[in-house]
């Protein structure tokens, strides 16, 4: 029998980790999908509801500056000499794009749906944008820092989630384009890593057309 390659990997083994990489994206967006609707007492209606009775006048815009953070975060960090896992010429194209699947993911499925904002601004509610990029960007500070810092994923996660609530608590959006962008952005950044093939590292031997790295 013919002896593996050191540098493949075994393809079950790779797709296990592949499907599991898709729970909480899928989870998300199928929680959105179902928290979308709009008959009369809808559980995104709800949520306006109270966020209006409690805090109607909340208002702010940290959320336009705190999406992108967790990116600021990784190359601070690598600048520092606390190296990221990837080298900084494959990490920032996998983050280009990470972030060009994510952006034309959220402004395809804004153009289509329509979706009037709960303020009543624009129609172009879902899904959120902002979330969709913060849930991205926190995937990419995860995946580059996880294996050094065991807390990394829950600050990266807790930012991107706070910038959500925020966008709920600024009136912008419903409970239903916040769980969608999440799922976006955290699959867009995830399908990244996996189809990389790292140009600039070391290059990995792959059969399946993912890197066998797989976060």
């Amino acid at each position: 029998m013919k002896a593996q390659s050191p540098d493949s990997i075994p393809l079950p083994q790779s797709y296990k980790t592949f499907r599991k990489g898709l729970y909480a994206p899928a989870t998300l967006i199928v929680a959105g999908v179902f928290a979308s609707s709009s008959f009369k007492g809808a559980i995104k209606k709800e949520v306006v509801e109270e966020r209006n009775e409690h805090f109607g006048h909340f208002s702010t815009s940290i959320d336009n500056y705190l999406q992108y953070s967790p990116i600021a975060i990784v190359y601070a960090l690598d600048a520092a000499g606390i190296k990221a896992k990837t080298n900084i010429a494959d990490g920032t194209a996998i983050l280009l794009k990470g972030e060009l699947m994510m952006f034309g993911t959220v402004t395809l499925l804004k153009n289509s749906t329509h979706q009037l904002r709960p303020d009543g601004s624009t129609y172009n509610s879902f899904p959120s944008g902002h979330t969709a990029q913060a849930f991205a960007a926190a995937t990419f500070l995860s995946e580059e820092y996880k294996d050094r810092y065991k807390w990394m994923p829950y600050a990266a996660y807790g930012v991107a989630s706070s910038v959500g609530i925020l966008r709920m608590a600024n009136n912008r959006h419903y409970i239903s384009d916040v769980l969608v962008g999440a799922g976006i952005g955290i699959l867009s950044m995830k399908v990244a890593y996996w189809t990389h093939q790292y140009h600039w590292g070391k290059k990995k031997k792959n059969t399946m057309g993912f890197n066998p790295e797989l976060p």
